[in-house]
């Protein structure tokens, strides 16, 4: 089952200091993403599973949450609790947390 969670969720996991990964592509993720977040591609998902499966919790976040589902579900199939934000780093920004620029 694919777990889904609101940014506020996600928010009070990060300051617990849980595991966020961003699944945006390079030039999405340096333009902006979620304090100490790790950046890992959807592509790149399958192929770096022995790193992935160390902690759980993993929250996952995209833009909007689309590809962030999509790395949730692969993740889920092999046995990892993930979590897909809804709305994403988008929903992040709206909400009023902080960004991070550069890689």
């Amino acid at each position: 089952m694919v777990f889904t969670a609101h940014v506020t969720e996600l928010a009070a996991a990060h300051q617990r200091g849980e595991r966020v990964i961003d699944v945006r592509e390079r030039h999405e993720f340096v333009s902006g993403h979620i304090p100490h977040a790790e950046w890992i591609p959807l592509s790149l998902v399958p192929l770096r599973m022995d790193e992935i499966k160390g902690s759980q919790p993993i929250w996952l976040v995209c833009e909007t949450g689309n590809r962030s589902y999509q790395a949730a579900s692969y993740l889920d199939r092999h046995g990892v609790h993930a979590v897909s934000v809804d709305g994403g780093t988008s929903a992040w920004r709206s909400a009023g947390f902080a960004v991070t620029s550069g890689a």
